[in-house]
């Protein structure tokens, strides 16, 4: 049976004492069950790097490149459509929705943007060459060759992509816009989802402005300087202006199934030199959000109508 790895989940075997390697997938996901791990080894879903089934008590061996499928009961479905911005025989540049997640993950498998893009570009070997989170909407990049894909990467690790986006937020008056707020950001202790603000060297960077002043809340422009997970939310949280509908800053919200509250963020453009040709990149957003055009209204009045 061939089966596709761009499909899979790939996992690199760390330093450990297991007896096999059922016993570590139930150590490394227990939420999973040990009979749904048996089940996907008896069915050649867990498989090496060169596309060969593994057997459940082989040994365990730091560095063995280990590729599994996953199989969500019941997945949602996303009823948003990405949009395609460009494409070359290097770059594949999307329009996300809100709710659609990138890669698989949690309970989401065939309905996230990789997996879409895969059944329309069965060729291309797409790799998400950047963060983009699955409450967030707007632009993301894919590289659609591997052996490319570092010298994109590059440019983030080195910040030379100009990133912008937008986001709905109480007031802060208090503030001298343009604001450029600094501070250490790393893995909350407790909640590993989840990024907390300590103290200690600043290690990541966002400049806001306003665009819009509204009664209730006002319509911000926000340039990171850095790519820290949930960066923007956390920052804004900090000055005490949540995004308005996060789920998870500042208190982690009950899971909802609808599609009537998306997070009033959207990565608006990003703007680069292409490593590989040289040319000037830029793209653009079309997407807008939902509260921006109801800045004096009460948040809680906004229906599935603005989503």
């Amino acid at each position: 049976m061939n089966r596709d790895l761009r499909h899979a989940s790939k996992l690199v075997l760390p330093a450990g004492d297991w007896p096999g390697l059922l016993d570590f997938l139930c150590h490394r996901f227990p939420h999973v069950g040990r009979q749904q791990w048996q089940q996907r080894f008896a069915r050649q879903l867990v498989l090496s790097a060169a596309g060969e089934p593994l057997d459940a008590q082989q040994s365990c061996v730091a560095g063995l490149e280990l590729y599994y499928f996953r199989e969500v009961a019941a997945e949602p479905v996303v009823p948003f459509a990405e949009h395609i911005l460009f494409e070359d025989e290097l770059l594949l540049v999307v329009d996300k929705p809100h709710y659609l997640t990138v890669a698989p993950v949690g309970r989401f498998v065939e309905q996230t943007l990789l997996r879409r893009l895969q059944q329309r570009y069965p060729r291309a070997q797409l790799s998400p060459l950047h963060r983009l989170d699955r409450l967030t909407a707007g632009v993301i990049m894919l590289c659609k060759q591997p052996g490319r894909r570092d010298a994109y990467q590059q440019l983030f690790r080195q910040q030379q992509v100009a990133r912008c986006y937008e986001a709905i937020a109480a007031p802060l008056p208090q503030l001298e816009f343009p604001y450029e707020h600094h501070s250490r950001l790393q893995r909350h202790p407790e909640l590993f989802f989840l990024t907390a603000e300590v103290s200690g060297t600043a290690n990541a960077g966002t400049r806001i402005r306003v665009l819009q002043k509204g009664r209730a809340y006002w319509h911000y422009q926000l340039q990171p300087s850095s790519g820290r997970k949930h960066q923007l939310r956390v920052h804004m949280n900090s000055l005490g202006a949540p995004i308005v509908w996060d789920d998870f800053y500042p208190v982690v919200q009950p899971r909802s199934d609808g599609f009537d509250r998306p997070l009033q963020l959207l990565a608006r453009s990003i703007a680069f030199v292409d490593p590989v040709n040289g040319q000037q990149r830029s793209f653009v957003s079309a997407r807008q959000l939902a509260l921006a055009q109801h800045l004096d209204q009460s948040v809680d009045c906004a229906g599935a109508d603005l989503a």
